[in-house]
């Protein structure tokens, strides 16, 4: 048994050098993509939709979208996804189940991707192993530039005697193409996948503000602690082959604090959900819920009302309008990385230094409190 951290847990320590943050450079590269933001929008139904995705790309970043969603499932996806905003909260498990339960049609995941590429954006999607043979297929012969392999928990040596698994490096053999493999904690599943050959590794089981994996299956690692020993089996894969495969830390994050944090434990981008729900563009129209909430048999999530705080271009490069650091995130990022000498993520990861502070987030914030508490005139 070890000790495991979680952003809250944690602060950055400011460098002996600063820089200016209007000459820091936070683009990424995935595969063989380059993106001039390292932010992802998870593949979530009330996250991103295919103009979502499209304003997305337009401010340099990545929307991933769930081809296991209502968009690959229904013609007019938007009257389904009223109909769960709509819903009452005890009857949304079961309608979800109900909706989800509709076969996905081949030429709706084909139309969908193909609409994408005519827009000339980078278009990445996502499946679960079960129909990742399928999906992957279509997705590759539909022009997709990056394939999403993404489970609650992910490894290269899954066991059964039902059906034959997934062999992941096979797959990524067959496919052709960059393959984002995930969701794992671990240094060991991390180099698993790794030299499964992902082009980059998703870091998370459980943190996410609508997902109940943690609650439903007692496991999980909190997210700084998972982000550094998967960024440590980055560094050292690294070292014996001369291939660098990004680290992505998924979910958990619910402010800038928390996105500055997951690049100082070593990520080199971040997946967000709730905070892209916030979007006035987001399908969900201030509605998130779980990618695992649907299960027919063991629902892993819950619908949220997380609101909507902003447009796409305000939560991502501002100008800020809120003080609690939900908006202009890429400016965060970038002052953050310049109050440690850090001309760009790497360069992050070498210069920062993190400590353990529980109480870095209430220390001398009394009139803070007492105002979010409704005590203050």
């Amino acid at each position: 048994m070890y000790r495991a951290y979680g952003f809250d847990e944690v602060a950055i320590v400011p460098g002996r050098e600063t820089c200016d943050p209007e000459e820091v450079n936070v683009s990424s590269t995935v595969g063989d993509q380059k993106f001039n933001i390292p932010f992802i929008a998870s593949a979530m139904d009330g996250v991103v939709s295919p103009e979502f995705a499209v304003t997305m790309d337009k401010f340099g970043g990545l929307a991933v979208l769930n081809l296991e969603g209502v968009f690959t499932r229904y013609e007019s996806p938007r009257e389904v996804l009223e109909e769960i905003i709509a819903a009452r909260t005890e009857d949304v498990t079961p309608l979800l189940q109900k909706i989800y339960a509709e076969p996905i049609k081949d030429e709706l995941v084909t139309k969908v991707i193909k609409g994408m590429k005519e827009k000339g954006i980078r278009v990445c999607v996502s499946a679960t192993p079960v129909r990742a043979k399928k999906l992957g297929k279509l997705s590759k012969d539909a022009g997709a530039d990056l394939f999403c392999l993404q489970a609650t928990v992910l490894t290269r040596n899954h066991q059964s005697t039902n059906y034959n698994p997934l062999n992941l490096d096979k797959f990524i053999i067959d496919m052709g193409m960059p393959v984002i493999l995930g969701n794992c904690v671990s240094y060991e599943v991390a180099m698993d996948l790794m030299e499964a050959g992902a082009c980059a590794v998703l870091v998370g089981i459980g943190p996410g503000a609508a997902c109940t994996t943690r609650g439903v299956l007692g496991i999980g690692v909190p997210q700084v602690t998972a982000t550094m020993d998967c960024a440590r089996a980055r560094d050292d894969y690294y070292k014996k082959t001369n291939r660098y495969v990004p680290i992505i830390t998924d979910g958990g994050m619910t402010q800038g604090a928390d996105i500055c944090k997951a690049f100082a434990s070593g990520a080199d981008m971040v997946m967000l959900g709730n905070t892209f729900a916030k979007a006035q563009e987001a399908p969900g129209k201030g509605y998130h819920w779980g990618m695992a909430l649907p299960h027919p048999y063991l629902p892993r999530g819950t619908r949220i009302r997380v609101g909507m705080c902003g447009h796409l271009e305000e939560i991502l490069i501002g100008p800020a309008k809120t003080d609690d650091g939900t908006q202009n995130l890429v400016g965060a990022l970038k002052l953050s990385l310049s109050c440690c000498g850090a001309k760009d993520i790497k360069d992050f990861h070498e210069k920062s230094t993190l400590i353990i502070a529980p109480e870095i987030k209430k220390e001398g914030k009394i009139y803070q409190k007492a105002q979010s508490l409704g005590m203050s005139k």
